[in-house]
């Protein structure tokens, strides 16, 4: 019994000297991000900051024991925040016993959708969130999300709508009511972030920040003598243990937005663990990956946690830590556990819109409009996707899951047009004797009495008619012909529908004195012609390897009719 794909964490044994002390330095310096960035999170999802370290603690260290990255990051990140707090907020006050019994509600739900799709292997249901249905998605929420910060980095009330772009225009009416203290300070936090990611991009600049705008805040009592807002008391000790409470009412409404976090904080997390295994040439299981982050979000909402997943930035913090197994982040589990145990009165004074300034500055990366515009160059449906998909996450705020529902639906119905009309190409002969486009080459030689046709995709229910009437349209072009040769090689699949058509097809132009040709056809097309019988209906005569072969059969059948067709003859080698 192989005990590795129960505890893939023993993959890392035996271990050097050398990479524990790798580990445990890298471990550190993430926990040093993780723990700002945490609570700043916290309350993007709506929630108290403290539950930030909540789902800082135990996702980390389970992520990564029954993932297969060594690097992966895991814990809150800001689109799963937005996403969480999103779905929430129409059932119950952020901030509220009601909200926080729901996050917590819905990490096991992100967690048990995500453990089932690795269990089953099903991890290739992600695809049906293409990439610029997230580049889209990923654009509009970061946006979404600085935009949402901007009350508190001015200390003005937010109120929340069913339109987001209502209450940001709420928040531009009250700048006139800017609390400047707070103003100050949140800028104070974006400059020194700035600067020492401009700089000095190897110091930790969201820990140095909240160190100074903390020790800042004391010395000033910004709390009581000016008036600002600080993350105030934080329970000691560590979150309790507890079955998370089943709303059974809402059990439903939440499974919808469950599913869009498991695929979208899935995406998010096994993209990053991709980009880093290029690095360091390692080997993932995308299947073994969804267990990982199933298993961090159903332990994490036993200990209180909101929904967690990778994390991009503190991936890199991790690699560039020099981080070798996931014992880095066991590292930075201990050192937050340190924390929850004896360090959060040190958090007391920190400013609310500190947080908002980590927040800003964390997803001004997320903000790539290039992106779009590599899709629309790659292919003009993806670009329309990807636009669409921004446009809608936008307009649908605060539902994002709409949003993205939306895009991924268009580029399913985008798809489906593409292949409903894959390419197809009526050949002639090159001068170097191969077969070649007339569109693309025009004036080359063509026959009047064997028409040749190259179909470019799948034969399926989608697409058969598309074929029956390509095929008929050519034949009635060339009244002559007496052949006609699909060259196959493109033809990736055959299903029922597409068998019916070109059994029909052979039946009907063998009637109109017309016989079908097929060249290069593959393994799998050729047994769904065996099973089926279409393979005896056109007859192994009918059927070649190469489509030169198949034009030396049909020129000797054509005999004296072909002998000056430039077409038909095959050109030597």
């Amino acid at each position: 019994m192989n005990l590795t794909r129960f505890l893939p964490f023993l993959r890392w044994f035996p271990m050097t000297g050398g990479t524990i002390k790798a580990d445990f330095m890298a471990g550190i310096t993430v926990a040093l991000v993780l723990i700002p960035q945490s609570m700043a999170y916290a309350q993007l999802a709506g929630l108290p900051a403290y539950y930030g370290l909540y789902a800082a603690f135990l996702p980390v260290a389970i992520a990564a024991m029954w993932g297969s990255s060594h690097q992966l990051g895991t814990g809150p990140v800001a689109v799963v925040s937005l996403l969480t707090a999103s779905s929430l907020a129409v059932f119950a006050a952020p901030g509220s016993a009601d909200f926080v019994a729901l996050a917590i509600m819905l990490a096991l739900l992100v967690g048990v959708i995500q453990l089932l799709l690795g269990v089953f292997k099903l991890g290739v249901i992600v695809n049906f969130l293409s990439h610029p249905v997230i580049v889209g998605f990923t654009n509009a929420a970061a946006i979404i999300i600085g935009l949402s910060q901007v009350s508190k980095l001015f200390g003005v009330p937010m109120g929340r709508s069913e339109h987001f772009i209502n209450d940001i225009v709420g928040v531009v009416k009250l700048i006139g009511d800017t609390h400047v203290p707070t103003l100050a300070m949140g800028i104070a936090a974006i400059a020194l972030m700035w600067a020492i990611r401009k700089f000095k991009p190897q110091l930790p600049g969201v820990l140095i920040a909240v160190v100074l705008t903390t020790s800042l805040s004391w010395a000033l009592d910004f709390e009581r003598s000016l008036g600002g807002q600080v993350v105030g008391a934080i329970p000691e000790g560590l979150p309790s243990l507890a079955v998370p409470t089943l709303d059974l009412t809402r059990l439903q409404a939440l499974l919808s937005a469950a599913l869009v976090i498991s695929l979208v904080g899935f995406m998010e997390a096994i993209s990053i663990a991709k980009a880093i295994a290029a690095k360091t040439k390692q080997r993932l299981d995308p299947n073994q990956e969804l267990i990982g982050q199933g298993l961090a979000n159903i332990v994490g909402s036993f200990t209180q946690a909101f929904p967690a997943s990778g994390s991009f930035s503190r991936s890199a913090v991790n690699m560039g830590a020099g981080a070798k197994t996931g014992l880095s982040s066991v590292i930075t589990t201990l050192f937050v556990l340190l924390t929850l145990l004896f360090l959060t009165p040190l958090l007391y004074h920190l400013p609310q819109a500190v947080l908002a300034a980590i927040i800003i500055m964390a997803v001004i990366g997320l903000v790539n409009f290039e992106a779009v515009k590599h899709a629309w160059h790659a292919n003009k449906h993806d670009g329309i996707a990807a636009v669409v998909t921004f446009i809608a996450t936008l307009a649908f705020a605060p539902h994002l899951d709409e949003g993205i529902m939306v895009g991924a639906g268009l580029a399913l119905i985008l798809f489906l047009m593409r292949t409903m009309k894959p390419r197809v190409a009526q050949l002639g002969r090159f001068k170097d004797g191969t077969l070649r486009d007339i569109k693309v080459n025009p004036g080359i030689p063509t026959s009047e009495h064997v028409v040749a046709m190259r179909f470019d995709g799948q034969l399926y229910f989608a697409n058969v008619s598309y074929f029956e009437d390509t095929v008929l349209g050519a034949l009635a072009d060339h009244p002559k012909a007496s052949f006609f040769l699909v060259v196959g090689d493109g033809i990736n699949q055959l299903d029922a529908s597409g068998e019916e058509v070109i059994h029909h097809l052979v039946t009907r132009l063998k009637d109109a004195g017309v016989t079908l040709v097929f060249s290069g056809l593959k393994k799998q097309v050729l047994d769904v012609m065996r099973a089926t019988g279409l393979f005896e209906a056109i007859t192994q005569a009918n059927i070649f390897a190469t489509e030169d072969q198949a034009l030396a059969a049909i020129y000797e059948r054509l005999g004296d009719d072909a002998k000056d067709d430039l077409f038909c003859m095959v050109q030597p080698a």
